[in-house]
């Protein structure tokens, strides 16, 4: 019987529909970066009004498009959806690698789950109404968690973690090991290799940009700098900040604009 649970469990996990959906989720999650790209130009050149450039930023900007609540919650089923089969492939993919490289590779499954998932709840939070900025929440989760005994080493922690993240995507850019992901097979070279670029500037980008992340995650816990630990947008204005930040914003957003157009791209050539 239980054997007959985890077939029809992994037979879902490897359903046509949820890939469907999942690939789906892919062009929602490309052009969630492709609106963090277009936030992050605007704090570069200095626009008047500007949104906060970071996910919570980016999905306000799409609510706020003709149909836009329309858009949105195809956004966020299709990220939920992505979630899901993240998920199914923690559990069932990866069974016949060795021990070492199993839980590698589940780990990063799941913790890819865990990040489509959450930005899937926040988009569906955005449609029913929700003003909440991301640099609000994430300073009220920092001061909160501070507060707690050993807060402190937590907060330091998840900081380090998130550098490990950045680290981990610049690593993966620059050795273009996400081309294993993809199938190329039906690409001309000269496509082959655009995508592995676009992939690479994308994956070094939003890497260098969650090092930042995490630096100011720390800073704020061993300071006690609450105001510090606010997410992506305040990542980008400490960028900003320093020599030649213009320029180096710019690279950044151009980056995350090159990742959103990979993850769209991934929708069609992503092996499932």
């Amino acid at each position: 019987m239980a054997t007959t649970a985890g077939g029809k469990v992994e037979q879902a996990g490897d359903s046509a529909s949820l890939e469907a959906l999942a690939r789906i989720g892919l062009i929602a999650y490309g052009v969630v970066h492709l609106l963090i790209g277009w936030l992050a130009l605007q704090i570069a050149w200095g626009a008047v009004a500007r949104k906060s450039a970071d996910s919570a930023g980016a999905l306000r900007t799409l609510v706020e498009q003709p149909f836009g609540k329309i858009l949105l919650g195809l956004v966020a089923v299709g990220l939920v959806a992505l979630a899901l089969w993240q998920a199914s492939e923690t559990i069932w993919r990866y069974r016949n690698r060795a021990g070492g490289t199993r839980l590698r590779k589940q780990v990063t499954s799941g913790a890819k789950a865990v990040i489509y998932a959450a930005l899937g709840v926040s988009a569906a939070a955005v449609v029913l109404g929700s003003r909440a900025s991301s640099a609000q929440s994430q300073q009220q989760a920092t001061s909160g968690v501070l507060a707690w005994p050993g807060g402190q080493v937590i907060v330091v922690v998840t900081g380090l973690i998130i550098i490990g993240v950045g680290v981990a995507g610049v690593i993966k850019g620059l050795n273009a090991s996400f081309r294993e992901e993809i199938d190329t097979s039906s690409m001309s070279p000269v496509a082959g290799k655009s995508v592995a670029r676009l992939g690479q500037v994308g994956y070094i980008a939003k890497g260098v940009a969650l090092g930042v992340v995490g630096g100011l995650l720390s800073y704020a816990a061993l300071t006690f700098h609450r105001h510090k630990g606010q997410g992506l947008d305040a990542a980008l204005q400490t960028i900003l900040a320093q020599p030649f930040g213009r320029g180096l914003v710019t690279a950044v957003a151009l980056g995350f604009v090159a990742f959103g157009l990979f993850a769209m791209l991934q929708s069609r050539y992503r092996r499932m």
